[in-house]
């Protein structure tokens, strides 16, 4: 009787420990880290700001977000709980003045912040992490030319088991279970190009994928569309924008008007206040590769 108990013991902090080490941060890798420790280019990380649409969730107001003004704050309601981005101003108390560029490869690319803990997935590092290391780099370098603002947002309020933080390393293996290398650089041409900063940057499946009852994304269903904060997102796949031309979805995603006039607002409207700062030829890119796609089941 002792041994068999003795035994069933040694198995539970046996896989315990496996559970500990499965669900553990994981970090980008070492040959990475050297590769995003390097100077970035602020002009070019203006662009990926835009792409990436980081004031529409780290400014508090509409006011904040054309002053540039990233303190964060403003709540993000999900079926889990509500999140509150965080400051992400240069300020080097309240916000990342003094993150490494390791520091922030490590939360955009993989999820894992300055103290090796798990970042929930409500900051969208699963698209993040197919970005290229100069644009990391390139984007690192223009937040800090950012205005500094003090102050730290509320804590998120999630509900039990949420609000455990080591549970994301389980989200992490479902959903997550592969390190994606980047590559060095965007690719630059328009089919390429359009796929990078719709699947990278853009995360547009954050947005118009179905997820699943654990907020996974349901990739064979990849933009085709999903309900937020009971609005419906629309498929934006070939079969969804089957009577827009790639005229029209370059129009529509830089001046939120579609081609019978109606206009795009909601959540919507702020990605359009980012896109309208994107160059012409990425606009395109993303029009190309919209009008062709159609997700693989």
């Amino acid at each position: 009787m002792k041994l068999g108990l003795s035994l069933l013991a040694a198995l539970v902090v046996a896989a315990a420990a496996l559970g500990w080490f499965l669900t553990a941060p994981r970090p980008i890798s070492a040959e990475i880290a050297r590769a995003v420790s390097g100077p970035g280019d602020p002009e070019a990380g203006r662009i990926v700001f835009h792409l990436g649409g980081c004031a529409s969730c780290h400014a508090a107001s509409d006011a904040d977000a054309k002053a540039m003004r990233l303190g964060g704050g403003a709540a993000l309601k999900t079926p889990f709980g509500s999140f509150y981005p965080p400051n992400i101003s240069p300020d080097p108390v309240d916000g990342i003045g003094k993150w490494t560029g390791v520091e922030f490869a490590n939360a955009v690319l993989a999820g894992v912040g300055p103290r090796d803990e798990h970042l929930y997935p409500a900051f969208p590092y699963p698209s993040y992490r197919n970005m290229a290391i100069k644009d990391v780099r390139d984007l690192h370098a223009f937040l800090m030319t950012l205005p500094r603002v003090s102050g730290k947002p509320p804590p998120n309020a999630l509900a039990f088991p949420f609000s455990i933080r080591r549970a994301v390393g389980v989200w992490k293996l479902l959903y997550m279970p592969w390190r994606v290398d980047p590559p060095d650089e965007a690719p630059k041409a328009i089919e390429a190009r359009g796929r990078y900063i719709v699947e990278g940057p853009g995360h547009c499946g954050e947005c118009h994928t179905p997820r699943s009852f654990l907020g996974g994304l349901i990739q064979s269903r990849a933009l085709t569309g999903a309900v937020i904060d009971g609005k419906r997102a629309p498929n934006i796949t070939a079969r969804g924008l089957q009577s827009w031309s790639e005229q029209d979805i370059a129009e529509a995603i830089s001046t939120g008007f579609t081609p019978d006039g109606d206009i795009l607002g909601g959540a919507m409207g702020e990605v359009i206040a980012n896109l309208s700062q994107a160059p012409a030829k990425d606009l395109a890119a993303i029009a190309h590769y919209l009008k062709s796609f159609t997700p693989t089941p």
